[in-house]
């Protein structure tokens, strides 16, 4: 079964919320890296890091790939993308609030709801 898109927002925010994961993917966005590579000026192990590269990959920020015995990651902007989509739609419904109570306030609502 498909997660649906809430599902992949959440582990999206999920995986993001961490910031050595953040660092992470800030490395990525740069070039991609292995885990000894990426590991480089964390306070973590590489062990760490790819365990924190499993949590993204998880959630479909980074995509890896085998040659040889190593990994390389990459980064996979799509599922940020659709967090980005959903922050921008709560963003637009909240101005709409916003806008409603503006014009009730001033006296110019008509609408009950």
């Amino acid at each position: 079964m498909t997660p649906s898109r809430d599902d992949r927002v959440d582990a999206v925010f999920f995986a993001l919320g961490d910031p050595t994961r953040r660092r992470l993917i800030d490395r990525l966005s740069e070039s991609p890296g292995t885990a000894t590579e990426l590991s480089a000026g964390l306070p973590i192990t590489r062990q760490g890091v790819t365990k924190h590269l499993a949590a993204l990959h998880q959630a479909g920020l980074v995509e890896a790939e085998r040659s040889g015995r190593e990994v390389r990651y990459r980064l996979s902007p799509g599922p940020l993308a659709d967090a980005a989509a959903w922050m921008g739609e709560v963003g637009a419904e909240w101005d709409r609030r916003l806008a409603r109570l503006r014009r009730h306030l001033s006296g110019r609502d008509s609408s009950a709801g």
